[in-house]
């Protein structure tokens, strides 16, 4: 029995496969050109919409002078810029629909005293904070965070406490040291 193929074709498999349909060859080449092409030209960066933010379902601010959900909606705000890829200078137009009753009010007056036609996005953090957290509760946070003693509070509730006013003095819990020093002096002894 002879073990030479009498079809040519049927010799070697893959170069049968080539010679038979020498186009896949060439698209898997073409591919591999674009792929390589693909990862050597940067890409532009992704610029999400209003509806890719809105689809976020951010939260809406009232306008209460309650230091944690001022400093809360402005995070909760820049988490979702983030997510959806917000550009710089869209985002306080669209968080701005997200402010409601009195805070739109103050918006409303407060954009028309602005000099210049755009607010950007880290000016309007700048009248925001005025506004819903002034300096005065800034110090004042500060010092109940500076002062808070365990006392009566289990160490969750301590530690719990302490996680909400660290948000506003982050010069005391910038480094793992400082915050681990001033959590321990507020424990009972």
């Amino acid at each position: 029995m002879s073990t030479t193929p009498t079809n040519p074709d049927e010799g070697n498999l893959t170069q049968g496969q080539d010679q038979e349909n020498p186009t896949m060859t060439q698209i898997l080449q073409l591919l591999h050109l674009q792929t390589a092409a693909l990862h050597q030209q940067p890409q532009a960066p992704r610029v999400g919409s209003f509806k890719d933010f809105q689809s976020l379902h951010p939260p809406e601010f009232l306008g209460t002078i309650d230091p944690i959900k001022s400093k809360s909606w402005i995070k909760e705000i820049e988490k979702s810029f983030s997510l959806a890829e917000v550009c710089e200078n869209k985002k306080t137009e669209s968080a701005s629909f997200y402010l409601k009753d009195e805070a739109n009010l103050w918006w409303e007056s407060t954009k028309t005293l602005e000099k210049d036609g755009v607010i950007t996005w880290k000016r309007f953090t700048e009248l925001f904070l005025e506004k819903y957290l002034p300096q005065y509760l800034q110090d004042q946070l500060e010092v109940m965070f500076i002062e808070l003693k365990q006392e009566g509070m289990t160490v969750v509730e301590y530690e719990a406490k302490f996680s909400e006013l660290a948000r506003f003095v982050p010069e005391y819990v910038d480094m793992e040291r400082k915050k681990a020093k001033q959590f321990q002096q507020g424990l009972k002894a």
